[in-house]
């Protein structure tokens, strides 16, 4: 597990949101804490078109905090 912080993707707002929030969502906003290994699709509008995957320490420009868990 490594710390996540702001500016990041685990606790950014587009970080898996083309599906419903799930635990292991919810748990990395609580704890600001990832599995480096997990990948999920970024859902900023800019990048939509890519199809980005990225893990929770990947990072852009387009961070937007999530809402809290």
């Amino acid at each position: 597990m490594e710390a996540v912080h702001d500016g990041q993707c685990g606790l950014c707002g587009h970080f898996g949101e083309h599906h419903a929030r799930n635990n292991q969502l919810i748990s990395i906003l609580s704890s600001k804490r990832a599995d480096v290994i997990l990948i999920d699709e970024c859902g900023h509008p800019k990048h939509a078109d890519l199809h980005l995957k990225v893990t929770p320490i990947s990072g852009c420009d387009g961070f937007v905090p999530a809402a809290s868990a």
